[in-house]
Parts: structure tokens; C-alpha cells; sequence
């Protein structure tokens, strides 16, 4: 289905950038349970234009396929991405209508977590040990991590994730990752920048063609100006992500979700970047 253009934000100029790269998380920085609809129309609608202006869509998100499939579905969009990034690192593009995986990418990423995650998995019972016995989380493993940790609540998960992260400290590439009360282990050199830089990548593109919008801890490494010379929050980010985007200039909208989200977009290509 396509929108009106009648909707649009504002004037076309040709003199007016052009992003060839939207790049967005998707849970808090487009879509709200909260909200109706659960992703803005006027939202969808500058993104669908965008794209038919040859702009493409990627979500980046810590979500696995199914999950991620599972919130598209109830969130009834009206639009597609043309590429999704899974677990803060599968890179998958879509292809007359099958998202499919990025290659070699996704293998070398499977491989360079399993060489990665054999080296710790005998000492994972005691660390887990160890996070029980401080703190009250829940504890398991999944095809992602051998740990993954979500605090009772906020307090707890800070526990959890100092205990994480002094671990993981001696162990070369290991990092925690982040969201909220959630928390898994991974390899450094994959997160939501380093996937992101590769469809940069691949595309050909350049940082000036790109936008990027996120609003929690996994957001944060690729809210940063060597991939997009336009980053954005929205208003209900976190602190540690508002202050990332503000330091480098980026914007961050006085409106909350998906709004927030749309409201940067408009900004973003009607003001240079000095302007923002």
C-alpha cells in the first residue's frame, strides 16, 4: 500500500539532502505498545516516500528473526525494510519479499561467537553462580549467548551487568551487551555499528547519505558519526544515548517514539547539520 503524498512534511527541493540510508531501531524508536498505531502513520509515510526516492530501510534490532517477525506482524505495517540486522549482528536484506542472509558476513559471525564462546563455556557455571548468588535474575543460555541475564529489576540488572562486564574484561573480545534489564555476552567486533558499517559497505555509500535513530544502550554503538552524518533520539531515550547524540552534534526530538523518530527525519533534511 502506498501513502499520499499529500502527507508530506514538507516542500521537495533538489538542492535538499537526500538520505540513501535510514537506519532505525525499532522497539522505543518507532514503535510504542502504547501508542495507536503502534508506529506513526505520518512516520511510515516519510519512509515510504523516502524509499521510493531510493532510499532504503534497515530495522537494527536486538530481536531474532522470529521475534522480530512476530512484532512487525502485530504492529501492521504498512512498509517494509529492505534490510534487517538481528541480534545486534545477522545482517539479513530483503529480496522479492524473503529476507535473506548477508554472506560471508553471517557465517564468519556464527563462527567468530562459537570459537569465541568456547573458550569461556567452562567457566560460565560459575559466573552464573556468582550473578544467582548477588542478585535476583533470571538465568539462561540461548543460540546466542551462553549467558543471557534479565535483572528483577533495574537495580539488579546494574548487579548483573557489573558482574558481566568484570568478567568479560579479561577476556580478549568479549563485551556485554545491553537493553534495559537485558543482557547477553557477544564478540566486540559485532554490534549494531560494525553490521551497520557493512551495509554501508556493501551499498557503496557514504556517511553523509545516512540517518541513524536509536534510544537504548545497544543503540549506542552505531550512533556515531563515522557511519551517519545525521544521528537522532527520540525524547524517551536513555540518558546515556541522549548524551552520545547530543556530544556529536546529532539531534535529539522533544517528542517520545516513533513521533520523536519522524519529527528528527523532517529535521534533519530541511537543516543542515550545523543547524540541528
Amino acid at each position: 500500500m502506498h501513502f499520499q503524498n499529500s502527507w508530506y512534511p514538507f516542500n521537495r527541493s533538489k538542492r535538499m539532502p537526500k538520505p540513501k540510508l535510514i537506519v532505525t531501531d525499532f522497539d522505543g524508536t518507532v514503535f510504542s505498545e502504547f501508542t495507536t498505531p503502534p508506529v506513526p502513520f505520518v512516520l511510515q509515510n516519510l519512509i515510504q516516500i523516502f524509499q521510493s526516492e531510493g532510499a532504503q530501510w534497515v530495522i537494527a534490532t536486538g530481536r531474532d528473526m522470529s521475534s522480530l517477525m512476530e512484532i512487525l506482524g502485530r504492529a501492521q505495517l504498512l512498509i517494509e525494510p529492505d534490510w534487517i540486522v538481528l541480534v545486534e549482528r545477522e545482517i539479513y536484506h530483503r529480496v522479492n519479499g524473503r529476507f535473506l542472509p548477508l554472506e560471508p558476513w553471517n557465517t564468519k559471525c556464527t563462527e567468530t561467537h562459537a570459537t569465541l564462546f568456547s573458550k569461556i563455556a567452562h567457566e560460565i557455571p560459575t559466573l552464573a553462580k556468582q550473578i544467582q548468588t548477588n542478585c535476583k535474575a533470571t538465568i539462561y543460555s540461548d543460540a546466542y549467548s551462553p549467558l543471557c541475564i534479565i535483572g528483577s529489576d533495574l537495580e539488579q540488572a546494574e548487579i548483573a551487568f557489573q558482574l558481566m562486564q568484570s568478567f568479560a574484561s579479561k577476556v580478549p573480545n568479549l563485551t556485554v551487551v545491553r537493553n534495559d534489564v537485558y543482557m547477553r555476552f557477544a564478540h566486540a567486533d559485532y554490534n549494531k555499528g560494525t553490521a551497520v558499517q557493512q551495509i554501508i559497505s556493501t551499498l557503496k555509500l557514504h556517511p553523509s547519505e545516512v540517518f541513524i535513530a536509536g534510544d537504548h544502550l545497544n543503540d549506542i554503538p552505531m550512533l556515531d558519526l563515522k557511519y551517519a552524518r545525521w544521528i537522532a533520539a527520540p525524547a524517551n531515550a536513555v540518558p546515556a544515548v541522549k548524551s552520545t547524540v547530543l556530544a556529536q552534534g546529532g539531534y535529539v526530538s522533544p517528542n517520545p517514539y516513533g513521533l520523536g523518530t519522524y519529527e528528527a527525519l523532517t529535521r534533519c533534511f530541511t537543516h543542515s547539520p550545523h543547524n540541528m
